[in-house]
């Protein structure tokens, strides 16, 4: 059993979201499952100085280069990966997941996905291969598995409009819970976008990394 793990650079304000990536991984190698990270090799959308939260005007980096650090170097350019080396799929959140895996951030309901990104995702779904979004990252998932397709990013209700708006059923959820659309095996739970504290993100993780493995090992898969 191996999933894949998908990384949009390094800290929350222009990459991967770095708890709830680290939680990620913690629950799955838990529960013995291993993991392989990837991400796309493309420029950032922009640099942010987390200490001060502006943007470092001409500083640019690599998505993928920068998610190496949360991967701990063990990561691969999701342009080469194919969906039937995996039995699963999982986007942490961060900025960078509405920044560099897609545009959201910028563009809200007119977003798309990055092309690569994309093609792996859909792959994922085509197959019926269950997947778990975090954070801000079920933003894509009316991109990827069309109108109906039910999720949540907490209870932000500009946010759950324009999700709706594009095509997504949006369903509040409270942090220490998830969602679960049991037709197309995917999971979404709002982690960073409620969470007060480590703990909550953590407790909404672990259920949806849960929800994810039990659709794993369903008969219906």
């Amino acid at each position: 059993m191996k999933v894949a793990l998908v990384l949009s650079g390094c800290g929350v304000f222009d990459g991967s979201e770095i708890h709830e990536s680290v939680l990620t991984m913690l629950a799955l190698s838990g529960a013995g499952v291993s993991y392989q990270c990837m991400a796309p090799s493309v420029p950032q959308a922009h640099v942010i100085n987390h200490l001060t939260g502006q943007v470092a005007e001409n500083e640019n980096r690599n998505v993928l280069v920068e998610s190496a650090r949360i991967a701990r170097g063990e990561i691969i350019n999701i342009a080469n990966a194919h969906s039937h080396d995996y039995d699963a799929v999982f986007f942490p959140g961060g900025f960078g997941a509405a920044k560099n895996l897609c545009d959201f951030a910028f563009r809200k309901n007119s977003c798309q996905i990055q092309p690569d990104v994309l093609r792996f995702a859909k792959a994922m779904a085509a197959a019926q291969k269950p997947a778990c979004y975090i954070c801000i990252a079920p933003t894509m998932i009316p991109l990827i598995y069309g109108e109906g397709a039910k999720l949540t990013i907490g209870d932000d209700q500009d946010t759950a409009q324009t999700i709706e708006a594009m095509g997504g059923e949006h369903v509040d959820c409270p942090v220490q819970e998830c969602v679960v659309d049991k037709d197309r095996k995917l999971v979404s739970t709002p982690a960073y976008m409620l969470a007060k504290n480590i703990a909550e993100a953590a407790a909404g993780i672990k259920a949806a990394v849960e929800a994810t493995l039990a659709l794993m090992t369903s008969k219906e898969n």
